[in-house]
């Protein structure tokens, strides 16, 4: 029950999390505060934008009915503040909006359409970004008739290719994915699939792009008032800037109010942009420092309970930050022992902690993975807690591994005898030639048939049994005293599958290795091990010897795995499905 109610853990939603977020809650203070303002304008104050008093030209702060002083016409600057305000809004809301409809509707449109249409958006929205666009803005001011409101629609054109780049781009990498395939075939039309299932799915970057729209929209229309383009009655935070710098040296706050509100509104957009990006793309891994080793929550000096054990993990946990900010447990409380020379086999299904529990004695968790508790002991040193130099005397020497996916962890730019050899040399600390006669030996020694072929080829010239060979070859080539082998037969036909595991059980009895097996196949470790570990959940709920746990098991999950297992002595008494028509 514990287990379960762990399990169904509640998505924190997006406001909440923004709530949970300092940045995000003192910068959308700010907006709404700012914009509140400008939206109770009529009620804080009795003049009007461009309503000018002569006898109050260049009044201080704090004169009666002019709290922020006047300028040099004799307007109230609280009063021209406020408006600005107003001004502003409707520039970045204009501006956005324009750019957001365009740039968005025609990004959906060239990313999800041939190549015809791509290159034509493409083409359209390139020409538009050779227009200088100040200049242009500046240009157009007698066809806008000096309104900065059709200034901005104009502006929102010129914003729209950035935001046409970053949909086509995203779009480009969902278009082919199988939910959009699947719902193609299920009949839905292209506007609904762009909609629905495109759309809703990039709206991310697209939201944090309208964040810092609105900045840029407002920072240009201040820009243009105050090169004095547009019409001089519309109060704006630039045409103020303006007047304040031209009167500087009279009245130095003049400047300093609108500069101080401009520079508050367009920072709080930017960073409230940041902390919006960070909440819609989910719990970032913390970064390290390069070679700080991983993340553990306390390090424990516990004593080891079996001095004759090779391995000895004890109360392992490792837990990964949550959306909510917790911290979830994916491995609880695993413990093991491995004996020099022995065989284990990890044994679970996908998710139930069986790589994790190996990528931690590897002291390769991910940066953002925590050890929470727990003692890993390697010949009764704790490794929990080690750097990467610390760690690195176990890795390649002393702890070997081999991964699930062969081909995937080959560089597809080297050859494969040069990827061989520099491991060798860096656990071993031999010459280049020694390390590919090894090298060339051990190739043999793995079963291919042509070492020197193999040693000069790239990893795309070989199978994927020949490159599972390649690491097996690289992993024993230090003579390590323990073998972690993750899935290591698992992307292999079923006779190539029997092949490594016959090749496994001779290197590790030639070697005298321990070897921690991973795998989900209960066939694989009936073959191979001496012992049995059942992980479930990321809790051990069984271990024993290979033969006791086949014949007798204890608990309920592992019953139901070997139940799945099938068997040749068992004949289906359940009727064929017919194809359609059939009279069979």
């Amino acid at each position: 029950m514990a287990l379960a109610a762990q399990a169904r853990v509640k998505r924190t939603s997006t406001w909440r999390r923004l709530l949970r977020d300092p940045q995000a809650v003192i910068t959308a203070s700010i907006l709404i505060i700012v914009f509140g303002l400008g939206v109770l304008t009529p009620f804080l104050t009795p003049h009007g934008p461009n309503e000018a008093n002569l006898s109050m030209a260049n009044a201080p702060v704090g004169t009666p009915g002019y709290p922020l002083g006047a300028d040099e016409s004799g307007r109230d600057i609280w009063t021209r503040l406020l408006h600005s305000t107003n001004t502003a809004a409707i520039s970045g809301l204009i501006g956005t909006s324009v750019a957001l409809f365009v740039g968005v509707t025609m990004g959906l449109i060239g990313g999800y359409f041939g190549k015809v249409t791509r290159a034509t958006t493409e083409w359209l929205f390139n020409l538009i970004m050779t227009f200088p666009g100040v200049l242009v803005l500046i240009i157009l001011m007698p066809v806008t008739g000096g309104d900065y409101r059709f200034t901005m629609l104009v502006f929102g054109v010129l914003l729209a290719p950035g935001i046409y780049r970053i949909v086509r781009n995203l779009v480009l990498g969902v278009r082919n994915e199988l939910y959009v395939d699947a719902a193609r075939v299920s009949g839905l039309g292209d506007l609904r699939i762009l909609g629905r299932h495109v759309l809703f799915v990039i709206r991310g970057p697209i939201i944090i792009a309208a964040a810092f729209l609105i900045g840029s929209s407002i920072a240009v229309q201040s820009g243009l008032a105050f090169l004095g383009v547009g019409s001089l009655q519309v109060p704006s935070f630039g045409a103020m800037i303006a007047s304040g710098f031209r009167n500087l040296y009279l009245a130095p706050t003049q400047f300093l109010w609108p500069s101080i509100m401009l520079g508050m509104i367009t920072a709080s957009f930017v960073l409230f942009g940041n902390s919006l990006r960070d909440v819609l793309e989910g719990s970032k891994p913390k970064p390290l420092k390069v070679g700080a080793g991983q993340r553990v929550a306390e390090v424990v000096e516990n004593e080891a309970t079996d001095s004759s054990a090779l391995l000895q993990i004890e109360d392992l946990a490792i837990a990964y930050p949550r959306p909510d900010g917790g911290y979830h447990e994916v491995v609880r409380g695993v413990s093991l022992s491995i004996a020099r020379g022995q065989v284990v086999g990890l044994v679970g299904e996908s998710g139930s902690g069986k790589s994790q529990t190996a990528f931690a004695t590897l002291g390769v968790l991910p940066n953002e993975a925590l050890i929470a508790r727990g003692s890993i002991r390697f010949e009764g040193r704790e490794l929990v807690g080690l750097t990467d130099a610390q760690m690195r005397p176990f890795r390649g020497k002393e702890i070997a591994y081999i991964p699930q996916e062969p081909m995937s962890n080959l560089d597809p730019s080297f050859r494969v005898g040069a990827q061989l050899v520099e491991g060798v040399r860096s656990a071993l600390g031999i010459s280049r030639r020694e390390a590919k006669q090894r090298v060339l030996a051990l190739l043999e020694r793995c079963g291919i048939a042509d070492p020197q072929r193999t040693f000069d080829s790239y990893p795309h010239q070989i199978s994927g049994g020949m490159a599972q060979r390649v690491l097996i070859a690289g992993a024993v080539a230090s003579r390590p005293k323990l073998l972690i082998a993750d899935e290591p037969t698992t992307a292999l036909d079923v006779t190539v599958q029997a092949e490594i595991l016959d090749l496994l059980r001779d290197l590790q009895s030639e070697l005298d290795m321990a070897v921690l097996l991973v795998t989900h196949n209960f066939g694989v470790v009936a073959d191979i091990c001496d012992r049995i570990a059942v992980m479930k959940q990321g809790v051990l709920v069984e271990t024993g010897r290979t033969q006791d746990l086949f014949t007798n098991p204890q608990d309920d999950y592992t019953r139901m795995l070997l139940a799945a297992i099938l068997d040749e002595n068992v004949v289906r008494t359940d009727a064929p499905a017919l194809a359609e028509g059939s009279t069979r």
